[in-house]
């Protein structure tokens, strides 16, 4: 077995395509419908904010589709990332579990979402598109996005959830850097906004209303088209090449993974992680246990429920069948930003509901203990996101030291929390708060569900 501390690819390793597993789920992902009429989505529906090449991905059932050049140029800016053993974090454990770290933090916003955010700017730019506009939560999406528009000599305007603005104001100035303009979600800027403002003043924002704020700002500006950053079969495509390398080091480290972790807010980074393994499960090839890892504080795969709903507060969006708490769920301000949607990408609930992948959830504080041994020992700081999946790691390789198991364990290192460090002294000085959702809330969020169709 390769002793060594990290595991490096070169950049003709690097994939040269993108992995779809549409064809291979054993129950067909469901279509997403149209908001008003509650029929399929039809690629015309979409033309308004997306562009042919997205569309034509979103709905593609070819096993693999090709990285362009120019993608793949950029990419190697930090790609192939490494994958490095945690042998320091293994020997405070006391562990018999090999654990490795998928590092997608060395890419140049810090976390994994480049890997879509230059698919999306390049596909727009061909199609000319001047100007694109996204929502963030935490401000990793948002950091990319503008980061990509950049290096393509486009615009980005992005909506940011304000709980997030307001907790991590150097996510916006390095959006401003790389050129992006950044709004604290809801704002006054579109209709949507100024309704929620005009109901709820105070309202610390949600995923589900940027996203509503930054589909109307689309939708109403012809140079300017919309982008996401998570859900969407297209986002969790781009972000296959994270599981493909992981699988192509592991054969070089003469390793083969046992449990596979990430963390889970809409599913972009854990999916990318996941699906490359999941392919190997449904053929037979391998049983791989994966584990996506959320907040208790926003439970979608753990409580919420398997429905049509819409991806946006507003209900502008298509509605995807999904695990979903309600469109109109509003979560606490919890500093893992990213981790605060309400639903998850259909691809991802699908495999869930088939059993191919499991669900767990953790409060903030046994996260951030998790996360110090984590800097502690292997030296980098973790983005709170990510700490939830390194919460899972620790636990399972406790585990096997309970058990004497030598399992294989692999994590998805989304991010690096350079830019989260207010997270840190909270925890550190006590003042987080662990906060579970009450069932009761979820129950009134659920209440306005769409009534068509019931789901499954």
């Amino acid at each position: 077995m390769n002793d060594s501390f990290k595991i490096q690819l070169d950049e003709k390793q690097m994939p040269s395509a993108w992995y779809n597993i549409l064809p291979e789920l054993p129950t067909p992902l469901a279509p997403p419908l149209h908001p008003a009429t509650g029929r399929p989505v039809t690629p015309d529906d979409l033309k308004p904010i997306f562009p042919d090449a997205i569309i034509a991905q979103e709905m593609s059932q070819e096993p693999w589709i090709e990285i362009p050049g120019p993608v793949r140029e950029i990419y190697k800016l930090w790609r192939p990332s490494p994958l490095h053993r945690a042998r320091n974090l293994e020997k405070a454990l006391k562990t018999p579990a090999r654990i490795y770290y998928k590092n997608e933090g060395v890419s140049p916003p810090g976390s994994h979402k480049p890997n879509t955010a230059v698919a999306q700017a390049y596909y727009n730019k061909m199609a000319g598109v001047k100007r694109l506009a996204t929502e963030t939560g935490a401000g990793q999406w948002g950091s990319a996005l503008s980061f990509a528009c950049g290096l393509f000599g486009m615009k980005c305007t992005v909506y940011m959830v304000k709980v997030s603005y307001n907790q991590k104001p150097y996510r916006k100035i390095l959006m401003q850097v790389w050129g992006g303009e950044v709004y604290p979600s809801p704002t006054d800027r579109t209709n949507v906004g100024r309704a929620v403002l005009a109901k709820n003043p105070d309202s610390k924002g949600s995923l589900g209303m940027a996203i509503s704020e930054a589909v109307e700002d689309a939708a109403t500006h012809e140079d300017t088209n919309y982008a996401l950053g998570s859900v969407l079969n297209h986002v969790l495509l781009h972000q296959t090449v994270i599981g493909l390398e992981t699988k192509r080091q592991l054969e070089l480290a003469e390793d083969k993974a046992d449990i596979v972790i990430g963390c889970v807010g809409g599913g972009s980074n854990f999916g990318g992680m996941a699906v490359p393994f999941a392919s190997d499960n449904i053929k037979g090839k391998e049983s791989v246990e994966i584990i996506g890892v959320e907040p208790t504080s926003c439970p979608t795969l753990t409580k919420g429920q398997f429905r049509y709903d819409f991806g946006d507060t507003a209900g502008m969006t298509p509605l995807l069948l999904m695990y979903t708490l309600g469109h109109g769920f509003e979560p606490p301000g919890i500093h893992a930003g990213g981790l605060r949607y309400h639903g998850d990408a259909p691809i991802l609930c699908n495999l869930v509901r088939s059993g191919l992948v499991k669900a767990r959830a953790y409060p903030q504080n046994p996260v951030f203990e998790a996360a110090l041994l984590f800097a502690r020992t292997e030296g980098i700081v973790p983005a709170p996101e990510t700490s939830h999946a390194i919460r899972a790691v620790v636990d399972e390789a406790i585990k096997c030291k309970e058990t004497g198991e030598e399992k294989c364990i692999v994590c998805c290192f989304s991010g690096h929390g350079h830019f989260d460090l207010a997270a840190y002294d909270d925890y550190m000085a006590g003042r987080l708060v662990d906060y579970e959702y009450p069932e009761e809330m979820i129950a009134e969020a659920l209440k306005d569900l769409p009534k068509f169709p019931t789901g499954i």
